[in-house]
């Protein structure tokens, strides 16, 4: 879908940027309609602006480097279109870029294997950041990659992972979790 006209002054580059809504359209709760999101986003005056599948996924280009002014703005927006706060992580198409050329080849969502990314907000960005994680080492391969950590297992074996004893942890509230299937469409969406 196109976004609005460019607004920007002329010779100022834009920026490519991912914001990852996290825990949005998940059991029916935080149900934010992607048509509105769009709107609200095309509203603040963000160019290009697109949202790809229903699970909170939205991107832009703003000449904008400021992240944290750029995250209040949309959680803000967001929050007054559809009454309720939805935490948000920005990624730009670089970062992103760096991210998938950094995946384990075998990082596959498909009939064998599953392989997540949880994108880490920044207070959870380190690298014994998968110190503390209920791996069950058996069945889960878990790797840190600077802004998220990939958790892979089998499908034969997915009963047995460890990878649900997240929800409800202090962790679990600064991750926003896409399968690697996901993460490489949004990185192409954004070139």
């Amino acid at each position: 879908m196109a976004g609005r006209t460019s607004s920007k002054p002329r010779g100022q580059a834009s920026i490519a940027y991912l914001a990852l809504l996290r825990g949005v359209n998940v059991g029916g709760a935080n149900r934010v309609e992607m048509a509105r999101l769009r709107a609200v986003t095309e509203g603040l005056g963000f160019d290009d602006v697109r949202t790809y599948i229903n699970s909170g996924n939205l991107l832009f280009r703003t000449a904008s480097t400021d992240r944290a002014a750029l995250t209040d703005r949309l959680e803000s927006a967001i929050e007054a279109e559809f009454g309720f706060r939805v935490p948000l992580l920005l990624w730009t198409a670089n970062e992103l870029a760096r991210l998938v050329a950094s995946l384990p080849k075998d990082c596959a969502d498909d009939a064998n294997t599953r392989c997540n990314v949880l994108f880490l907000w920044p207070e959870a960005d380190k690298p014994e950041a998968i110190d503390g994680l209920p791996v069950n080492p058996e069945v889960d391969r878990v790797q840190y990659l600077p802004g998220a950590v990939v958790w892979q297992l089998d499908r034969a074996k997915a009963t047995r992972s460890r990878l649900n004893k997240l929800v409800g942890t202090p962790f679990y509230r600064q991750i926003s979790i896409r399968n690697s299937n996901t993460v490489r469409k949004l990185h192409a969406l954004l070139q």
